[in-house]
């Protein structure tokens, strides 16, 4: 029997991501996949993560396994605000953040708490794809501000919000997914003070400011709010463990005002009651163990090397029928077709065509909440070693 049941309105502003879609392709035998957007596992602590798990079972087995509070295991919340403060945010404590179930999470009970059928809602062009299907989820309208090498545009984006006074604005300023731009330290200033000046809530998500190649990114917004008087009380920051330690773990905070955590929280308890403590009690383990700096270290070394890889590759095999800024941390570069020679100039096309060659990357234009740019896409280089990277962008060249 045919299932009958009528969803729900709100399933109608959603399709399926067209990155799962293209997943399904890539069982073909020999295929060199640029297309997802994992952290490699063979560069997991394994060890490390062994160690903190027993740890957990070992010191404290009755809370690592209980029920916990849905805002978080506290040893964990400490070690977050403790890991904050080493990377300049030093007035963060462990009652202004909550632990969620990843990033993705936060992201979700902002959408629960904030979001109303007709709100406006601000993201970059292009942004994360779940961004889009979980705000459009709550019925939220989104508008799009342009990106360039050096992050979203704040000129383009004040006028944005003048013109729009949107619920809030969600940026991603730390080698965006799936952009790969690092927001200038002048842009974040502004992006602090046009909040402030437009009383409008900023929603910084930084899963990836961690994972840079050379000098560090500039501090991130909640850094950097201490200098913006009035800017915390309209700055909301989203981070995660995903990229840096484990994705499995499931271990994401959000940062915010109180008014909006005790929110977030009573949503959470409806959802899932409380993030996982032993995944909680692990993660906290490990970060009281000190591991994670030369963790990172190793980390950033290899990604360093594939993306510097790719880039030659891509100028190589590719030359002036692609255009692209090389990223200097995350795990993406974002390339444009410039249709050169006579080449094609369209994402989708190229992705039909690379499969044919055994190689496969994710269009662009999925990335876009409003005037995709069917020119643009996206490679990951992250879980390819630099031999397969080499003869995937050759297979690249071929198919275009």
């Amino acid at each position: 029997m045919p299932f009958t049941t009528p969803f729900a309105d709100r399933l109608n502003n959603v399709e399926t991501s067209a990155i799962r879609e293209l997943f399904k392709l890539l069982g073909k035998p020999g295929i060199i996949s640029f297309a997802g957007g994992f952290p490699d596992s063979a560069l997991f602590d394994v060890e490390g993560i062994r160690e903190a798990s027993n740890a957990a079972l070992t010191s404290e087995p009755g809370a690592a396994l209980q029920y916990g509070a849905t805002e978080g295991y506290n040893p964990l919340r400490e070690q977050i605000a403790g890991f904050m403060q080493a990377k300049g945010a030093t007035d963060v404590s462990p009652e202004q953040l909550i632990v969620t179930t990843g990033s993705q999470q936060a992201l979700d009970l902002l959408g629960k708490t904030l979001i109303s059928p007709g709100d406006k809602v601000i993201v970059e062009g292009p942004t994360f794809l779940a961004t889009i299907q979980c705000f459009r989820l709550y019925g939220a309208q989104l508008i799009s501000a342009p990106v360039d090498g050096d992050g979203v545009q704040t000129d383009a984006l004040e006028h944005l919000i003048a013109e729009h006074k949107p619920k809030f604005v969600y940026l991603i300023p730390t080698f965006g997914n799936p952009s790969g731009a690092l927001l200038s330290l002048e842009r974040r200033r502004r992006v602090l003070e046009m909040a402030v000046k437009h009383r409008t809530l900023i929603v910084e998500d930084d899963p990836y400011g961690d994972l840079y190649f050379g000098a560090p990114p500039p501090p991130s917004l909640l850094a950097l709010s201490a200098q913006v008087p009035g800017s915390r009380e309209v700055l909301v920051h989203c981070g995660s463990l995903s990229k840096v330690l484990s994705p499995g773990l499931r271990v994401g905070w959000m940062v915010g005002p109180a008014e909006l955590l005790a929110k977030a929280t009573m949503c959470k308890q409806f959802s899932d009651a409380h993030t996982s403590t032993f995944a909680q009690a692990t993660a906290a383990h490990y970060l009281r163990s000190g591991r994670l700096p030369a963790a990172l270290e190793r980390v950033r070394a290899v990604y360093a090397e594939r993306a510097a890889a790719m880039g030659s590759a891509l100028r190589r095999e590719l030359g002036d029928a692609i255009a692209f800024v090389q990223p200097q941390g995350g795990l993406f570069i974002w390339a444009r077709l410039t249709g050169a020679g006579g080449k094609v100039n369209d994402g989708g096309e190229l992705a039909r065509r690379a499969i044919e060659h055994n190689v496969a990357f994710v269009p662009g234009a999925p990335f876009y909440a409003a005037q995709p740019d069917a020119s643009t896409l996206r490679l990951s280089f992250a879980t390819v070693g630099v031999e397969k990277i080499e003869d995937g962008v050759k297979r690249l060249g071929q198919a275009l």
